[in-house]
């Protein structure tokens, strides 16, 4: 841990650089937001179905998304070291990484539609599911290269672009949105379909405005980065993949057993799938901000161990969880003090907001524990440690949440407060895991400091 003084002095560069990145965070969030919110005044089943496959798409995007985070390792440390061209290499070879992912991905994405049948999916919500599938899955080359170029420009301390990139993208979507979803201006309803090629338009305007600040950044301060190499480096691409791949692995265990759940829930009935959506989209509003935390935290342990300072590495890594875990426990009492107001944001049916006020007061329970994963997680990342998150999240969710929350939903008829149950656990394990981890990380550093 960390002293008073120490925590004061970590405070200014830590949020000079977790502000943006959050306010990015919260932007992402709020483009698929916006979305569900837009198309939920058509319908509840036009809601759920933007709520299913807009998941099962990022169970397979996340994993592209997370192979970029070796980028914050390998870009961090570089840059903390001083040693600019060599961030330039990276983000050379991250996107000779992304170039046959995209296409692979998309051909996964697309899989899901065939599953979302022989799953049982509720007809109602299926027939909404698919088309909204289908337009956003041409959104995954812009959404990569995007991933790419963020991870490299805010590890090298450049946030503000990508702060104006997703909140200036989240216009763009949502005017995009308010024509194709109903139709203005002479374009065609589109319905569900219409909110997906508007997230599609949004991410070529996002990974365009990433593009062009780098290659502004380069001409005027001569980095050098049209001198990088262009053709692809193996050894530099396979260090890429052995850092990001764990971190991908990770992401798409979260994603996925959300997914999942989202599937299952689906099997019920329309009102129980809205009220899982609003809870979900509540709980992962409020953790943009740790995820942003994680994100800074990511760079400043990185930059600081490139610097040769561990203990700064440290003492930047416990501040931002206790930032995490206060914002979150905030979030806490507002889920279980106003669930009404919360769930009047997503829907205006009586039924649903009645129904999702059990699923935010579990939510609140595990805001604590998700807010300590997802700092945790950034920091490790940042020291080079991708694999401790991977096991984290496998054993807790695969082995902790998702049995118990089935056998409770299910088995003993809690129904969608069940599941919700199981994966509150799986949550609280994961975070106390992950603290442990970082402290153990840490007392190693101290120790080797000390002698």
């Amino acid at each position: 841990m960390v002293s008073w003084a120490e925590w004061r002095r970590e405070l200014r560069p830590l949020l000079k650089l977790a502000l943006p990145i959050v306010a990015g965070e919260l932007g992402w969030m709020t483009m698929s937001l916006v979305d569900t919110m837009m198309v939920g005044r058509l319908s509840t089943e036009a809601m759920g179905g933007v709520s299913v496959a807009g998941i099962l798409f990022y169970s397979v995007a996340t994993f592209g998304i997370g192979l970029m985070f070796g980028l914050d390792t390998l870009v961090s440390q570089a840059y903390g070291a001083g040693d600019v061209r060599d961030c330039h290499k990276s983000l050379v070879n991250a996107l000779w990484l992304t170039a046959p992912m995209a296409p692979l991905l998309m051909l996964a994405a697309l899989g899901w539609g065939p599953v979302m049948e022989w799953s049982g999916v509720h007809p109602a919500v299926l027939r909404e599911a698919k088309p909204y599938l289908r337009s956003l899955t041409w959104s995954m080359p812009p959404l990569l290269a995007y991933a790419a170029l963020r991870r490299y420009l805010q590890s090298m301390s450049l946030v503000r672009p990508v702060m104006f990139a997703m909140v200036s993208a989240n216009l763009v979507n949502a005017f995009a949105n308010w024509v194709l979803i109903f139709g203005e201006l002479g374009a065609p309803a589109m319905g569900s379909e219409g909110a997906g090629w508007a997230t599609t338009v949004s991410r070529i305007y996002m990974a365009a405005v990433l593009a062009a600040t780098a290659w502004w950044q380069d001409r005027r301060y001569g980095t050098a980065l049209w001198e990088a190499p262009l053709r692809p480096d193996f050894a530099r691409i396979r260090a890429l993949a052995a850092l990001g791949f764990p971190a991908a692995l990770q992401i798409v265990i979260e994603v996925s057993i959300f997914a999942l759940a989202t599937t299952l829930i689906s099997r019920l009935d329309p009102v129980s799938l809205a009220a899982h959506q609003v809870a979900l989209s509540a709980a992962s509003y409020s953790f943009m901000v740790p995820l942003g935390l994680g994100s800074a935290a990511a760079v400043r342990v990185g930059q600081l161990i490139g610097a040769q300072d561990r203990l700064g590495a440290a003492r930047a890594g416990w501040t931002a969880i206790s930032l995490g875990v206060t914002f979150m426990g905030c979030c806490g009492l507002l889920f279980v003090g106003a669930p009404g107001l919360v769930a009047r944001a997503f829907s205006n049916d009586a039924r649903v907001i009645e129904a999702s006020a059990v699923m935010l007061a579990l939510a609140a329970l595990f805001q604590l524990f998700d807010g300590a994963q997802g700092v945790a997680t950034g920091a490790l990342r940042g020291a080079g440690n991708t694999r401790a998150t991977a096991i984290a999240h496998g054993i807790g969710y695969w082995l902790v949440g998702l049995p118990l929350g089935y056998v409770l939903c299910f088995r003993a008829g809690w129904g969608t407060p069940g599941l919700w149950a199981g994966l509150t656990a799986a949550l609280i394990a994961i975070g106390i895991t992950l603290a442990f981890v970082w402290r153990k990380t840490t007392k190693e550093w101290q120790s080797a400091g000390a002698s």
